[in-house]
């Protein structure tokens, strides 16, 4: 059966505001059974890239005290770092070495690279992958999805090099079954046309090509900002078929179990999470799902988030689909 993690990235919206550190957002994740941390090093490591060993060490003793454990390091590649040009690929090269070596320090096994990283050049990395015992895991980000021809080349690239340590990891936002109540409501806030935010819903619930309904809104609805703006979500916002997920699990460690919102009963209105799960529990995978909170940002205009009581619900649902899915074999 899958484990359960959360993403620090999950609690930034309290982490930003100094209402939460990172160690009560570790005690909080052990508290409900979330045992696997991801972290971002750029965001929660004052210092980084500099990081000394009494750094690690703390980092470890703070595990320790708490029964959790490093699931999963995010790096970062900062291409623009420069403004006269971007980085060159050696440059690349050795910022992604760099994460590497801090995740063998820290005894992290799994890396999230970003979808943007081109595959020639995280194979010239994976030796160093394989000599940290790090799997580099791609991110199959919405717009991307399982079958995109940019992610099945980091999966041939794997494949002709016969590594276990480059593949992918998937988001769970590839999954976006129904358009999410918190984009809906900010864009109403903002001023969005009831009458075409009932449309563009609809045209998310029947899976029309974005572009159509981009075109429907901006041209023949004369749709204002805000109506524009929704319909553009949903070059963001696919609906991936759940049942490909089994297909791919050779490739992957580790999942980024996103989520814009719980409802009340502790189930999620937008990502298909029941038909998700039980394909990866009859695929055999027992990584973790690492909750990864975004519908902070939609909802802080409109009052305080409450990042623990949002994660606490995707638990509670995580529990409920294990208990499902293992009900046949009783």
């Amino acid at each position: 059966m899958f484990k359960r993690g959360v993403s620090l990235y999950s609690f930034q919206e309290e982490l930003f505001l100094g209402q939460m550190t990172v160690e009560d957002v570790v005690a909080f994740a052990a508290s409900i059974g979330a045992n696997g941390i991801e972290i971002l090093p750029e965001q929660n490591m004052p210092g980084f890239p500099n990081i000394d060993d009494a750094t690690v060490n703390q980092w470890l003793a703070m595990m320790d005290r708490h029964g959790t454990t490093l699931t999963c390091y995010d790096m970062f590649l900062d291409t623009k770092r420069r403004k006269d040009r971007l980085m060159t690929d050696d440059e690349q090269v050795e910022s992604i070495v760099r994460d590497l070596k801090l995740c063998n320090r820290l005894g992290i096994r799994n890396m999230r690279v970003l979808v943007f990283v081109r595959p020639d050049i995280l194979e010239r990395c994976v030796p160093y992958a394989e000599q940290y015992d790090v799997h580099m895991g791609v991110e199959v980000h919405a717009p991307w999805h399982l079958d995109h021809a940019w992610i099945l080349r980091t999966i041939e690239v794997a494949d002709r090099l016969g590594t276990q340590h480059l593949g992918i990891l998937p988001d769970m936002g590839i999954f976006m079954k129904h358009y999410p109540p918190e984009f809906r409501d900010r864009f109403l806030r903002q001023g969005a046309t009831p009458d075409i935010v009932d449309f563009i819903i609809d045209q998310h619930e029947q899976k029309i090509m974005c572009e159509y309904t981009i075109f429907e809104v901006a041209v023949k609805m004369g749709g204002n900002k805000a109506d524009i703006a929704m319909a553009e979500t949903l070059r963001h916002a696919p609906y991936s078929n759940p049942k490909r997920i089994r297909d791919f699990i050779p490739y992957f460690c580790h999942i980024q179990a996103k989520f814009y919102g719980m409802a009340d009963d502790c189930t999620d209105p937008t990502i298909a999470y029941d038909e998700v799960i039980p394909e990866l529990v009859a695929g055999g995978w027992d990584g973790y799902l690492s909750s990864e909170y975004e519908g902070n940002r939609w909802v802080q205009d409109a009052g305080p988030v409450d990042s623990r009581e949002q994660v606490r619900r995707q638990h509670v649902m995580f529990e409920a689909l294990a208990a499902k899915v293992a009900e046949p074999a009783l």
